[in-house]
């Protein structure tokens, strides 16, 4: 017994060592911008700081962590519609402590029985559009809400959506980074092709601009539609007035989405898919999203010493976009609706893939062409993530697509927007539709798009580690892949891993969900934040052949996440200082 024990607790003591915050970054390292936040029983980071703080309310009111993650969203729906709302969808990864595994859901909403490719190219398009009707496809957001509060919410719905209803109702203070987006979307979609946006979406006047940082702004439509989901439960978004009046004003606009597309919807539970990486077992959900890029790139980089190249090396830099654009080309080829094309997930991750993949890099000289590998055939957004004092942690990401989605606003057009409006704008995710019929991603009605939305979580040794994300289009699975190399590979604290300089890459033509040859070996941006990447880097990435480009900030994303120790249960939280928001606990 006595041997037993010492083990057991030398064990133990390991653990607890392993788990501590870890001690300050070295030198040589990116700083982090501001501290960890630490809480003993609960956890919230969002990017909005009154989202965040109506997440802790429900915690401490006896919410669940689903329970507070829902009412957060709502908030940013109201706060953030730049990136979120009820007109667009959902995933989430919860962790619970009941059952001791992770749980996933996958709320994408389907392309409408009308939308085909036939009726596309009748409008002489060879593509689906970024904005107008033609891209919506069926919001999935509140269908994920109920599903995951049916199965782990602890308060009635009424209360959840309570502080999101009333500050649409008596109005929020708007935050900078979100009023800064927001004025770049008015000025498309107060157009005239957008009806409804510029009475529900702008200041009163004639030039129907943008809510500026600091002023106090209402949305009593949303509110209204608030109000009647949380009375009537799902059905008061999926049945009656909602998608009567979407029908209503999508026919008028010439779409497609109809009253009908709303009533078949329903999401579905799903189960995370694992990679190991050297020794944590890091979880996204499967296709239709993209998460499983993010394994394929670290399986990948899991053969090459970064740790020895060190942060912000050629090296390091190098092997980063060559591994990301070996997965990209699968992604492009691979990912789709699993209910019409089943894509070989396990082969993709798998360690034998991976290193027969990894021989494909040249250390020396970038890639300006990559074939996707040998298989068996078979923008804006927002991240948050809440833990409770029972344990649960979930991992929950929602967007409307494009920043303000598809622009189109709904409401009755037999009446005003101000009396009739739903207060939420449909989501553009049919953009990611290909119209090739031979695609595995291919429109079809009824059929679920490619998504670029993805939840993570890390756990080691079958216990909760990390719940994180990393919002941003295409730079979701890159972001996933550099946390986690960041934490694990150079010893970064949580915070300290977010606010790192970030590298993505994109094929400068890459359309969403479509296949085109790199050709050119694609755009590397490289982040000026924090320090930025030495210039020696820079010219000896040049020297490799990478095409360096600078791009808008919000480009490289953004992130939210909380670690939990497995011995004391403290949670420690950080959040995305290129945003509005934080993280905070009690």
């Amino acid at each position: 017994m006595v041997p037993t024990l010492v083990c057991t607790l030398a064990a133990a003591l390991h653990m607890a060592t392993f788990f501590q915050p870890q001690p300050p970054p070295k030198s040589d390292l990116p700083k982090a911008t501001r501290a960890e936040v630490y809480a003993p029983h609960a956890m919230a980071a969002t990017s909005q700081p009154l989202a965040t703080q109506a997440a802790i309310d429900i915690l401490r009111a006896g919410g669940s962590a689903v329970d507070a993650a829902i009412a957060a969203n709502a908030c940013l729906g109201l706060m953030e519609p730049t990136g979120s709302g009820v007109g667009g969808d959902l995933f989430a990864i919860v962790w619970d402590p009941k059952t001791g595994k992770l749980h996933g859901y996958n709320g994408s909403g389907r392309a409408p029985a009308g939308l085909t490719i036939e009726f596309v190219k009748s409008k002489g398009l060879d593509a689906i559009p970024p904005h107008g009707p033609l891209p919506c496809t069926v919001p999935g957001a509140v269908d994920g809400w109920f599903a995951l509060h049916g199965r782990f919410g602890r308060m009635p719905m009424t209360d959840v959506l309570a502080p999101a209803t009333r500050y649409a109702e008596e109005g929020f203070p708007l935050s900078p980074m979100i009023a800064e987006a927001w004025a770049i979307s008015a000025k498309r979609f107060t157009a005239p092709e957008y009806p409804g946006f510029k009475e529900q979406f702008t200041v009163g006047g004639a030039d129907g601009r943008a809510p500026k940082a600091g002023e106090l702004w209402k949305n009593p439509t949303l509110g209204r539609t608030y109000r009647r989901i949380a009375e009537r439960g799902r059905d008061g978004f999926y049945r009656g007035e909602v998608p009567r009046i979407v029908e209503a004003y999508m026919k008028a606009q010439g779409g497609v989405l109809a009253a009908a597309d709303f009533e078949k919807h329903t999401g579905e539970w799903v189960e995370p898919v694992s990679a190991n990486y050297r020794g944590y077992d890091v979880w996204e959900l499967p296709p239709n999203g993209q998460g499983i890029a993010a394994l394929q790139i670290l399986k990948v980089l899991e053969g090459f010493d970064l740790k020895a190249m060190g942060f912000g090396s050629p090296d390091y830099v190098h092997a980063f976009v060559e591994a990301k654009k070996l997965a990209f080309e699968d992604r492009a080829r691979s990912y789709a609706d699993p209910e019409f094309f089943r894509s070989p997930v396990r082969t993709l991750i798998s360690t034998e893939y991976a290193s027969q993949r990894r021989g494909r890099i040249d250390m020396t000289k970038a890639a300006r062409e990559v074939d996707p590998g040998a298989i068996p055939t078979g923008a804006d957004t927002i991240y948050l993530t809440v833990a409770d004092k029972d344990g649960m942690m979930v991992s929950l990401i929602q967007s409307n697509f494009r920043g303000m989605g598809s622009g189109m606003t709904p409401f009755d057009p037999a009446k005003t927007p101000q009396d009739s409006g739903l207060g939420f704008i449909l989501q553009d995710r049919g953009e990611q539709f290909a119209l090739l019929p031979e695609h595995p991603n291919a429109l079809m009605p009824g059929k679920r798009p490619f998504h670029t939305i993805i939840p993570a979580f890390i756990t080691k040794n079958g216990k909760p580690w990390i719940s994180f994300g990393v919002m941003g289009g295409a730079m979701q699975p890159q972001g996933h892949a550099q946390i986690v190399v960041n934490l694990i590979d150079f010893g970064m604290t949580l915070q300290q891993a977010g606010d790192a300089p970030r590298i993505h890459h994109d094929k400068s033509t890459e359309p969403a969900g479509m296949v085109k040859p790199m050709g050119d070996g694609g755009e590397l941006n490289l982040e000026l934040v924090n320090g930025g990447f030495p210039a020696a880097t820079i010219d000896e990435l040049k020297r490799r052949g990478h095409t360096i480009k600078p791009v808008h900030p919000w480009t490289f994303g953004g992130y939210q996440a909380i670690m939990r120790d497995p011995v004391t249960g403290v949670y420690c939280g950080a959040s995305e200082s290129r945003k509005d928001g934080n993280a905070a606990g009690y």
